[in-house]
């Protein structure tokens, strides 16, 4: 029976993938309602005989049925008995994500975090830049979209760009690189919720309390709404490229990960059109698919481009953290460092000795005893209290060395 100090880690690890799925799960509903719904808006088709205040209608086959939508570009002239409304995918969405931002970065902050070759912080001044830098999206884009800039809807889009690019440089001055997406990502998911919770769900209230106080809705509540829907509708795709970077190193860890980031918006603006335009019956695009390929291809180029890391010796002479100490102090630190070193850093190096690996997998440096000991947390949970890394144990490590790796991390947690 493991003691509390070997269980903690395990039992978080465990809290963390059931956030993960619920939030995976969420973000699927999210998602597909949403695309469903841009679709059906675009697809729409004039008809005869439709009902007053009816914009169009539209006829659908699934499950073995057939379904008749119409869409009221502002609301029917009296209230339905029965309203679905579509909210709560977005809420939990948005919900778990954040309970996985601080399950997985808040709390491991010291390997996910914080680069202390970028700025050293404390965890809690890490965590209040993280959790303050989410709202500050929201402010200045709620802001500029009640300006005069909604009658103009491309350059509002452009100036929407310029800010995520913007946010991306900065996170990249601050967090580690797999951090700098991840929030980047929950930066652009707390715009599109924000749209769904400040915006969209109230107007359409303000509609439905017009109808059942019999009074005429104003058709601007609905077009305010329609604009938000559709920076939600090209902001997607970017966000989920963005919530699953930390599977691609060769994007999050390269110094110009912002760039990356910022063509990655741009390719989900050419695909979307594509789609959007096929459902509008507007013709095919095709324009779109060089141009995605072109941004895909730059991307590549980019994250090749070798960055001005810090020498070694600048690395190795960094002092260590008061939470790096305790593994650096622990019993047997020397020991697992040899065996980390002669199992693992093959492929967790900055240069790869491993055929078929181009980079270092999630971005993990076990090279040196100061990286070592950032990722002690990841080499007892993958290599200690499993069998995980290295990978059908190529390297041959054995249970002697499993076991010296549980008892270091042990000693570290107990000094």
């Amino acid at each position: 029976m493991l003691d509390f100090d070997l269980l903690q880690p395990l039992i978080w690890s465990w809290l963390e993938f059931a956030v993960r799925w619920t939030h995976v799960i969420t973000a699927i509903a999210w998602i597909g309602s949403s695309f469903y719904f841009i679709a059906l808006d675009l697809g729409l088709r004039k008809a005869p005989n439709l009902p007053v205040g009816a914009h169009g209608e539209e006829w659908q086959v699934h499950g073995g049925g057939f379904y008749h939508i119409r869409k009221f570009l502002v609301a029917p002239e009296h209230m339905p008995e029965h309203l679905t409304w579509f909210k709560w995918e977005s809420y939990s969405t948005w919900l778990s994500g954040a309970a996985l931002l601080m399950v997985t970065y808040w709390a491991g902050a010291n390997l996910f975090l914080i680069d202390p070759a970028k700025m050293e912080l404390e965890v809690w001044q890490a965590i209040l830049v993280s959790a303050g830098s989410l709202t500050i999206g929201w402010l200045v884009y709620d802001f500029l979209c009640k300006s005069s800039l909604d009658e103009k809807p491309t350059l509002l889009m452009v100036l929407l760009f310029v800010l995520l690019v913007a946010m991306g440089w900065g996170y990249n001055h601050v967090f580690t690189g797999r951090a700098v997406l991840l929030h980047l990502g929950a930066f652009t998911a707390t715009i599109m919720t924000a749209n769904v919770f400040f915006i969209i769900i109230p107007n359409q209230k303000i509609v439905v309390a017009d109808l059942k106080a019999g009074r005429t809705p104003d058709p601007k509540y609905g077009k305010i709404a329609k604009l938000r829907s559709t920076h939600n509708n090209y902001l997607t795709l970017p966000v989920i490229f963005l919530m699953l970077s930390n599977h691609y190193p060769l994007a999050f860890a390269s110094p110009y990960n912002w760039v990356i980031a910022a063509l990655v918006f741009l390719m989900g603006v050419t695909i979307r059109h594509w789609f959007n335009s096929r459902h509008a019956r507007k013709g095919n695009p095709y324009w779109t698919i060089p141009a995605t390929i072109l941004l895909f291809l730059a991307i590549v180029w980019i994250s090749l481009i070798p960055g001005d890391y810090l020498e070694e010796s600048d690395a190795a002479s960094r002092p260590l953290t008061e939470y790096e100490m305790k593994y650096a102090n622990a019993a047997g630190f020397e020991e697992v460092t040899d065996i980390v070193i002669s199992r693992c850093s093959m492929c967790h190096a900055d240069e790869v000795a491993w055929d078929g690996i181009g980079t270092a997998p999630r971005g993990i440096h076990l090279d040196n005893e100061a990286r070592i000991i950032r990722a002690a947390r990841e080499i007892f949970l993958n290599a200690g209290a499993t069998n995980a890394m290295p990978p059908a144990n190529v390297t041959f490590m054995e249970p002697e060395e499993r076991r010296a790796i549980v008892n270091w991390y042990k000693a570290a947690q107990q000094g």
